[in-house]
């Protein structure tokens, strides 16, 4: 089954997406997930321009050699481009196999080991009567399992706050405000350390001790400073604190370890299972936070869960809207065939996109499901991606008090 042509589209209904559409001698088509927010072009290029043109001619049926071959061929390995543009074209031969075989990607990584995917969703509030009001909304719903992010006092604009952008759009759709220069929002470390365990207690006040909540620190703290709210969330028996310090300094979650039993989530920004290796190996992190569109696809995704397997460490895949319902797709395809599954994040997409990418799966009583059609269940209306030209977008950044540029 010889690929004939490979097609990049950039679309932009609710935020910008890369896809990537793979046609076979046979008449298959597969689709792939080339997202990589804010630096969108940048892979499209690589993909356009270096990609495309070494896949025409190639046996499509095999994944795991064009994987290698684009991977090593390269020489330049790694990072987030190079890796964003071989996921797509895994996702997309994937797609094209299951067709092939007539069977949803799941049936050919071994069949179902669950019903269905527990999901978690993301509340929010600049207060507790609105971040209440996002946690009974998110209930309603369906969601089982809920992520808290809040305002802090004395902070204007912080992460993971919905609607509060000034565009008017909604942040928790399109974090990269759409214009020519990122927005700047303001940071302060021990405000924020002081006011979220107070949150935290509220929360578990008023909703009690049997819902699971989960809370993202997005790299913003130094190690010591990680460590010390984890710890002073225990009494709150958090499902996970997420990339609670930056991770490129793997060592550093030694530390968090000492001092914390709150399970920690990492590497929504991790590339490759080399980023793993020592994470997993020594159990310094609960929870692999892999995207399949930044991490080389499904072939590395399923590997780098059979490795974390060995050592108790569950999947909690990154499932936010910069990435697209092909992406999402994959990943539940891979999260209902592995046994160490532990919960995908799904924040549900606008309904331009809906419209533009449309999906089989099922999110039902809390639990997702890919559903059964053959290869990823997702197809793309081209003539309705059309109607939604790329748009220049970048994610904020955050400065402190004085001037310096922070974390985001």
């Amino acid at each position: 089954m010889e690929i004939v042509a490979a097609d990049v589209i950039v679309t932009s209904p609710n935020r910008n997406f890369v896809t990537l559409k793979i046609t076979t001698d046979d008449g298959l088509t597969g689709l792939g997930d080339a997202t990589l927010n804010g630096r969108e072009l940048a892979v499209v290029s690589y993909l356009r321009d270096h990609v495309v043109p070494l896949l025409i001619g190639r046996d499509a049926h095999r994944i795991e050699d064009t994987w290698q071959f684009l991977y090593r061929s390269a020489y330049w390995r790694r990072g987030p481009v190079t890796m964003a543009a071989i996921a797509a074209v895994d996702m997309a031969l994937w797609d094209i196999k299951g067709k092939a075989a007539g069977m949803p990607v799941y049936q050919l990584l071994g069949g179902a080991s669950r019903n269905g995917l527990m999901a978690y969703g993301h509340a929010s509030g600049k207060s507790l009567p609105e971040l209440f009001d996002s946690i009974r909304d998110h209930q309603e719903q369906g969601y089982r399992s809920i992520r808290v992010q809040t305002g802090v006092p004395g902070l204007t604009a912080i992460y993971g706050i919905a609607a509060q952008s000034t565009s008017g759009e909604r942040y928790d759709h399109e974090p990269a405000q759409r214009g020519g220069y990122p927005t700047e929002e303001d940071w302060d470390t021990r405000a924020y350390l002081r006011h979220v365990p107070t949150v935290f207690e509220a929360v578990r006040n008023e909703f009690g001790p049997e819902l699971p909540l989960l809370h993202d620190g997005h790299h913003r703290m130094t190690p010591i400073q990680a460590a010390t709210l984890g710890k002073s969330l225990e009494p709150y028996d958090l499902f996970w604190l997420e990339d609670c310090t930056p991770a490129e300094n793997q060592e550093a979650l030694r530390l968090v370890r000492q001092h914390t039993t709150t399970p920690l989530a990492i590497g929504e920004i991790f590339n490759t299972v080399w980023d793993f290796q020592s994470l997993i190996k020594e159990q310094l992190i609960d929870y692999v936070r892999a995207a399949s569109t930044h991490f080389g696809g499904i072939t590395p995704l399923r590997k780098v869960m059979d490795y974390a397997a060995q050592y108790q460490v569950k999947s909690g895949f990154h499932g936010p809207t910069d990435v697209s319902p092909v992406g999402l797709a994959a990943q539940m395809h891979v999260g209902l065939a592995i046994h160490n599954f532990g919960i995908q994040e799904y924040m549900k997409h606008g309904a331009h996109t809906n419209r533009v990418f449309q999906q089989s799966f099922t999110f039902e009583d809390g639990y997702l499901h890919p559903g059964d059609r053959p290869g990823l269940g997702v197809d793309l209306d081209v003539d309705e991606a059309g109607k939604y030209p790329y748009e220049v977008a970048y994610l904020p950044y955050n400065r402190l008090a004085d001037g310096t540029v922070h974390d985001w």
